[in-house]
């Protein structure tokens, strides 16, 4: 049953609350397909998207301009950090203006769709996307796959000294010498994936030893990387693609920052997703399908694939060579539809300091 609207203005209310001080900026990196699927129904169309992005503008715009050209569907975004767009979702319910919301991680999504304010998307198009990758119940469809990893001083530390474990970081050994970045929706995400394989009260635990232990604060990913790179910090809690993005750009030679990947049963090895829903006022909205099946077209995905080094998750577009197998990586433990608990989690984020 979906909750009734003052409900969810009650729920959005004490949400919106709680992100207050953690809905920070998504981090940076953060052609119609002829074989897009076919909306089985006819929908309305009025020439125009309204889309929430929770992806950062330098790296989704020039998809959404390609998007405008090859269909002529007026795209309005906007952008802002995904935790700070889904409390606004859910405080605006069925009167947003939004009829496409974009996610930096599947908690997000996994908040909006517990609210009920989604609409079920057609078959084909979560079809698209293998099971685990994608929501169980159709009201989202995940587009790109990204690993949490352990970034380090490779000019200090090799291989082996890396924990393989994000327990081990509140060791005395790494007093004052990891980073993270709480206010990011990719770690709010992972923290989440840890209350369910670990539970809240280890889950908090880590948290406050991260804090006792010195755990150096970044507003982003990006900020711990280079500061890994910089030797400033012998290791930082980052997802796979931001070491991967700037290696192209200055060439693997160069980097002194390295990165291991967690093994699955790690609490740490959460293999996230992007990924977008259709808002219900939206259910009828052809461009909004138009939109979404866009991004899962093999133009877009390969865009993805190439300049962002992401996972690409639609079938027929292959990941960089340089990345391990995604399913390699995924821990079979963690079922993405169920990093809805954002609410609770930055409540314990909180509550540990972390703000």
């Amino acid at each position: 049953m979906r909750p009734r609207p003052g409900r969810r203005a009650a729920l959005a209310a004490a949400t919106v609350a709680a992100l207050a001080g953690l809905a920070a900026c998504s981090s940076p990196s953060d052609r119609a397909a002829e074989d897009t699927p076919t909306p089985t129904t006819a929908l309305a169309s009025d020439g125009a998207v309204v889309l929430y992005s929770g992806r950062n503008e330098a790296l989704v715009q020039p998809l959404i301009d390609e998007f405008e050209a090859a269909t002529g569907v007026d795209v309005e975004v906007r952008y802002d950090g995904t935790t700070a767009l889904a409390a606004l979702l859910l405080e605006e319910g069925e009167r947003t203006p939004a009829d496409v919301f974009l996610s930096q991680d599947a908690g997000a999504l996994g908040a909006v769709a517990k609210e009920g304010l989604f609409t079920v998307l057609p078959e084909e198009v979560t079809a698209a996307v293998p099971a685990g990758f994608t929501s169980t119940d159709g009201s989202w469809v995940g587009l790109t796959g990204r690993s949490r990893v352990i970034a380090y001083d490779g000019a200090d530390l090799t291989a082996a000294q890396v924990p393989d474990s994000v327990l081990d970081l509140t060791s005395p050994e790494w007093t004052g010498r990891v980073g993270i970045a709480p206010t990011n929706a990719s770690f709010q995400a992972f923290v989440t994936a840890f209350r369910l394989i670990e539970g809240d009260a280890a889950a908090t635990a880590w948290l406050e030893g991260m804090v006792a232990n010195d755990v150096q604060v970044f507003e982003s990913n990006g900020a711990i990387l280079e500061a890994v790179d910089a030797g400033t910090l012998d290791l930082g809690l980052i997802n796979h693609y931001y070491w991967f993005e700037k290696a192209a750009e200055v060439g693997e030679d160069a980097m002194r920052a390295q990165i291991a990947f967690l093994p699955p049963g790690d609490p740490g090895a959460l293999v996230n997703v992007t990924g977008a829903g259709i808002l219900a006022p939206a259910a009828d909205d052809a461009e909004a399908l138009a939109l979404v099946e866009f991004l899962l077209s093999e133009q877009a995905q390969t865009y993805f694939a190439e300049q962002t080094f992401e996972y690409p998750l639609a079938a027929g577009v292959a990941a960089a060579d340089a990345l391990p197998p995604i399913e390699d990586l995924r821990n079979e433990e963690i079922d993405l539809s169920d990093l809805d608990g954002l609410q609770e989690t930055v409540e314990i984020i909180s509550a540990a300091g972390l703000t």
